[in-house]
C-alpha cells in the first residue's frame, strides 16, 4: 500500500519541483494528445483579432472543417488594442496571401477555434507564407450565445414588447376605417413598383450615366474650382450693384406697362396700315424676281449685263443725241405750253442758231443741230450773227 501511494506523490513533488524551478510556464504549454498534424515543416502565421473572447493556446486551427494546426500563443498586438494570435499550420497546406480568418466555435457551448479561408469576394492573391500577418480588416467572429441571450433579455426585460403592443395598438387605430384608402394606396403602390421594375433597364442606364458624369466631373475637378472661383469676383459686384439692378428692374417693368399701353391704343392705327401696305407688299410679290432684275439694269444701265458678251476688250463708245429745246423743257418742268419766259430769243418753238462759244471743242458724239450752243449763247446775252 506504501508503495502505491509512493508513485503519485514523488510525481506531484517533481511536478512543484519544476514549477519552482522556472521550468513550467502554464498548463496551456502542457502538450495535448490528439489535435492536428503539423508535419516535418509547419510555417507560422499572425492573426490579429479585435476580441479573441476565451480562444485559449493549443486550440485547433481548421481550413475547411479539417484540423490543420494550432494556435501556439496569444499576444496583445502592438498598437494595445488588439489581440495578436500566432498559429502554426501544417506546411502542405496553401492559402492565398489574402486569406481571412474567422473565430468559431465547434458546438453551441463547445471550444473555440480559428478557421482560415480564401477571401469570399474577389480573387485570391499570392501564397500565405511564413510569418505572413492576416490583419484586423480581414478577421471577424460569431456572436457569442451569452451576446445573444443578453439582448434577447434586453428585449424581453426592456419593454420591446410592451412597445410592440402599443405599436400594434396603434397601427389599428389608424387603419380602423381607413381600409379603403389603405387598400388603395397598396395597389398605387404595387403599380408604382411594377413600373419602377418594369424600367429597371432605364434606371440602370441612367445611374450608370450619372456614374460617367459623376466620373468626368471628378476628372474636370480643377477647372471646375478655377472656374469656380472666378464667378466669386463677378458675384461679388452682382452683390455690390444689387440696388441699381433692382431699379433698373423696375424701370423695364414700368416701360413695359408703358409699352403695352402704347401698343393697346395705337392698335388700330397698327391694324390699318399693315391693311394699307398689304396692296404694296402683294404687288412686290407679284414682280417676283423682275424687280431684283430691274434693279440689276438700274445699276448698269445703260449697259446691262448681256450686254458685255458683245464687247470686244475693256472699254467701249457711246454716242448720245440730246434735245435740250428749253422751251420744251420748260413746259416739261411747268406741264404748262405757255413758256415762262417769253422775252428770252429763240423761244418761240424754234431754235435759234448761235454758235457755241467753244466752237473748237464741239461736245463729242452730240450732233450741230441739238440747239446747245445757241440757247447758251442767249443766256449769255450773245446775238444772232
Amino acid at each position: 500500500m506504501r508503495k502505491r501511494l509512493l508513485v503519485p506523490v514523488t510525481a506531484a513533488a517533481l511536478l512543484l519541483a519544476g514549477c519552482g524551478s522556472g521550468g513550467f510556464d502554464g498548463i496551456h504549454t502542457v502538450p495535448l494528445p490528439g489535435g492536428a498534424d503539423l508535419g516535418d515543416h509547419p510555417y507560422s502565421v499572425r492573426v490579429r483579432f479585435q476580441d479573441v473572447l476565451d480562444l485559449v493556446p493549443q486550440a485547433g486551427v481548421k481550413v475547411n472543417d479539417v484540423p490543420v494546426g494550432r494556435v501556439d500563443r496569444i499576444d496583445l498586438a502592438a498598437d494595445g488594442w488588439t489581440a495578436e494570435v500566432t498559429v502554426l499550420v501544417n506546411g502542405g497546406v496553401r492559402l492565398p496571401a489574402n486569406a481571412v480568418a474567422r473565430l468559431r466555435q465547434s458546438a453551441l457551448l463547445g471550444e473555440k477555434y480559428v478557421e482560415l479561408a480564401a477571401p469570399a469576394e474577389g480573387r485570391a492573391e499570392g501564397a500565405l507564407t511564413d510569418g505572413a500577418t492576416i490583419p484586423v480588416e480581414r478577421t471577424d467572429r460569431n456572436p457569442e450565445v451569452e451576446e445573444v441571450l443578453g439582448a434577447l433579455s434586453m428585449l424581453l426585460n426592456g419593454g420591446g414588447i410592451g412597445r410592440a403592443q402599443d405599436i400594434s395598438r396603434e397601427l389599428n387605430a389608424a387603419l380602423e376605417g381607413n381600409e379603403p384608402a389603405v387598400r388603395s394606396l397598396l395597389a398605387n403602390l404595387k403599380t408604382l413598383v411594377g413600373e419602377l421594375d418594369g424600367h429597371r433597364t432605364e434606371i440602370t442606364r441612367a445611374l450608370d450615366g450619372l456614374n460617367r458624369l459623376g466620373g468626368a466631373l471628378g476628372a474636370q475637378r480643377e477647372r471646375i474650382t478655377g472656374v469656380l472661383d472666378g464667378l466669386e469676383p463677378g458675384l461679388r459686384v452682382l452683390a455690390e450693384q444689387r440696388t441699381q439692378l433692382v431699379t433698373l428692374l423696375q424701370s423695364l417693368d414700368a416701360l413695359s406697362d408703358v409699352a403695352v399701353d402704347t401698343v393697346r391704343r395705337s392698335k388700330d392705327d397698327l391694324v390699318a396700315d399693315l391693311r394699307a401696305l398689304a396692296p404694296t407688299l402683294r404687288r412686290l410679290a407679284e414682280a417676283g424676281a423682275n424687280l431684283p432684275n430691274a434693279l440689276e439694269l438700274l445699276a448698269t444701265y445703260p449697259f446691262p449685263d448681256s450686254a458685255l458678251d458683245g464687247i470686244k476688250g475693256d472699254y467701249t463708245n457711246l454716242y448720245v443725241d440730246l434735245d435740250l429745246d428749253l422751251g420744251t423743257v420748260v413746259d416739261n418742268l411747268g406741264r404748262s405750253r405757255q413758256s415762262p419766259l417769253p422775252a428770252l430769243p429763240g423761244i418761240d418753238g424754234t431754235a435759234p442758231s448761235l454758235p457755241l462759244p467753244l466752237p473748237n471743242h464741239p461736245l463729242p458724239g452730240v450732233g450741230a443741230d441739238t440747239g446747245l450752243g445757241d440757247l447758251l449763247g442767249g443766256l449769255l446775252g450773245g446775238g444772232r450773227r
